[in-house]
């Protein structure tokens, strides 16, 4: 006996769904589904776009026979329904809505398909179809459930943000089967994101932006809800035509966001405190349908596991520590580090190069303008978090997360400024030379 628990991949969008319903006459009428979702083992909900004669037919005869296909296998099953019910809002209204724009949002759509309802069937019988389906690839192995324990201890033990980042990284590409994974932060005031970290890639990206309800990732943020795209196959020529109309970052100020090579599969995981989103972890793969629902569970966990600990040690970082102390005196005759600053995005360029802008921008400017009046490279959170002239987010500052990526920004672009740890709540400033600082100094702005 077939169940609809058991035809996961074929829920996926892949290969479009077929339902076939009938007139008055008794004559057949054939549509294409955009999505089919299973509401339990005896319902299926369908998106509510049908073309008119769908509907009118559905109204006279709630029979329908539903064709699915599994997108592995190309397997297909003939569904014998009874149309129930529609909605308009509520949790599977919500869920369908999500699917619509993750679709909207891989074929390159600036705004997503409108949902008009969800129309509910209930699944009389489901019948293997005979056909001369490829082999499958392999399922990807399941949930590793003592190495997800270890993974949340090592999350919950974290010493700091970075630590926690580190481990849930670790957990999304060993134990979750990711090829790519990346934490991106919410970017208070704004409604954006910024990439912190990443694993799996090959180029950088620490400060890449992506604006709520933009792809895969500002949708999960904006819905609040997973993303999941199971084959990212046909929009290849898509994502090449906009990567070679990039302009280059130092003339954009704009951060390109990195891409796994070859990704077939996407994931994309709000990160909830509470009710809180505090940002957003995104998974790829090269495999086809790699994300499934046991997947997508495992995934729900491990980023709320993450945004607990950030949110746990970013309070422990705010806490008072020790007192400044002086930075040994550079010699005269060190190379010039040329750092430039812009006040109207605060961007920062050191040596002509663009580095980083927004609140991590003035961050850096801060240090570095600290240090040559006060001769000093050591600081402390509480003090940056205080200072007025970083005017930071008077709610959830993220400070650990911003200067995490700053951190790596800098480290990406081998500047001669790097920053490193100096204990639970301090930084220390580093410097292959002597800086000097111009254009729109922190101390001259407007408050």
């Amino acid at each position: 006996m077939i169940r609809l628990s058991d035809l996961d991949t074929c829920f996926e969008g892949v290969i479009p769904a077929v339902i076939a319903t009938a007139g008055a006459d008794a004559e057949p009428n054939i549509s294409y589904l955009s999505h089919v979702v299973r509401v339990d083992d005896d319902h299926i909900a369908l998106s509510n776009q049908f073309f008119g004669k769908t509907a009118e037919n559905l109204r006279r005869n709630p029979c329908a026979t539903i064709l699915l296909v599994d997108g592995r296998t190309g397997a297909q099953f003939r569904l014998e329904t009874l149309f129930a019910h529609s909605r308009t809002e509520g949790p599977l209204f919500d869920l369908v809505a999500a699917q619509l724009a993750a679709s909207s949002a891989q074929v390159g759509m600036g705004l997503p398909m409108r949902l008009k309802g969800v129309d509910v069937f209930r699944v009389l019988s489901i019948t293997a179809t005979p056909t001369l389906a490829p082999d499958a690839d392999a399922p990807p192995p399941a949930v590793d459930l003592p190495g997800f324990a270890r993974a949340a201890e090592a999350i919950g033990a974290a010493p700091d943000v970075a630590a926690a980042y580190d481990a849930a990284l670790d957990a999304a590409t060993t134990l979750i089967g990711a090829d790519g994974a990346m934490v991106l932060m919410r970017d208070h005031p704004r409604d954006a994101l910024v990439a912190v970290l990443g694993r799996g890639y090959d180029q950088g990206g620490a400060g890449a932006d992506v604006p709520f309800g933009e792809g895969v990732i500002g949708l999960a943020a904006s819905m609040n809800h997973v993303m999941r795209v199971g084959d990212l196959g046909r929009v290849r020529r898509l994502g090449a035509a906009i990567e070679a109309s990039r302009e280059p970052e130092d003339r954009s100020r704009r951060i390109q966001l990195p891409g796994l090579a070859g990704a077939l599969s996407q994931m994309a995981v709000p990160l909830r405190a509470g009710s809180e989103l505090v940002g957003v972890l995104f998974l790829e793969s090269r495999r086809r349908l790699a994300f499934g629902r046991h997947e997508e569970a495992a995934a729900v966990i491990l980023a709320r596991l993450l945004a607990t600990a950030v949110r746990l040690a970013e309070g422990r970082s705010a806490a008072p520590s020790r007192a400044r102390t002086p930075s040994a005196p550079v010699p005269a005759d060190s190379r010039i580090i040329r750092v430039r600053c812009h006040a109207y995005d605060d961007s920062v360029f050191v040596d002509d190069a663009y580095m980083i802008k927004g609140v991590a921008g003035r961050i850096l400017a801060y240090l570095i303008q600290r240090h040559l009046t006060e001769q000093r490279d050591e600081f402390t959170n509480r003090e940056i978090r205080l200072a007025p002239a970083l005017r930071l987010p008077g709610y959830r500052d993220n400070l650990e997360t911003r200067l995490i990526l700053l951190r790596r920004r800098l480290e990406e672009k081998s500047a001669p400024i790097r920053l490193v740890s100096a204990g639970r709540g301090r930084i220390r400033l580093v410097l292959d030379g002597r800086p000097e600082l111009s254009g729109d100094i922190l101390g001259d702005r407007p408050a």
